[in-house]
């Protein structure tokens, strides 16, 4: 199964946090957040978000404040950062099957029948990861827009739950 870490998802719900900070602050007004204020906002522990924000402070994404009114703040606007971005600084590349490594072959590569249909999803998935920015994420009112891109029309999140949760059956 496709699954973002708890550290990922962790970085995107500090990033969001920071950029909507950014946008109520306003131009020219600081727009800071502590890492404490963070994590008892979301029930982040503590430690783990501390680590995650250094590590978004040596790559780039955030800056450190130190002072009474220090924390951290966005390094670069909210719209010039992805989510394949931050994703692939927190947990390393986004692997789907073994095919997308960087050998890329198993045992199966000659005879496999699902090696290029996998390689669009996984294409995809990483179209849509980066077509997505913080800006995006911060934006209240326009989460649905996620679901179109993710979606393909007609299909609504409900159908992404397995099918043994619709039909009353143990998980698959």
């Amino acid at each position: 199964m496709l699954k973002l870490t708890k550290r990922a998802d962790y970085g995107l719900i500090a990033l969001k946090h920071l950029a909507v900070r950014a946008r109520e602050a306003g131009a020219g007004e600081a727009a800071s957040a502590s890492a404490k204020e963070i994590a008892a906002c979301y029930g982040i522990p503590l430690p783990l978000l501390s680590k995650i924000l250094q590590k978004l402070v040596r790559t780039g994404f955030l800056q450190s404040e130190q002072g009474t009114n220090g924390g951290y703040r966005l390094a670069r606007r909210a719209e010039n950062i992805s989510a394949l971005e931050v994703i692939r600084e927190i947990d390393g590349p986004i692997i789907l099957t073994a095919c997308f490594t960087e050998h890329g072959e198993c045992s199966h590569s000659e005879k496999c029948i699902v090696r290029e249909p996998l390689r669009k999803v996984h294409e995809g998935i990483l179209r849509l990861l980066a077509s997505i920015t913080i800006e995006e994420m911060a934006r209240e009112d326009d989460s649905s827009r996620l679901y179109e891109l993710a979606l393909p029309a007609g299909i609504g999140p409900s159908a992404l739950e397995p099918a043994a949760a619709h039909e009353g059956t143990p998980g698959l």
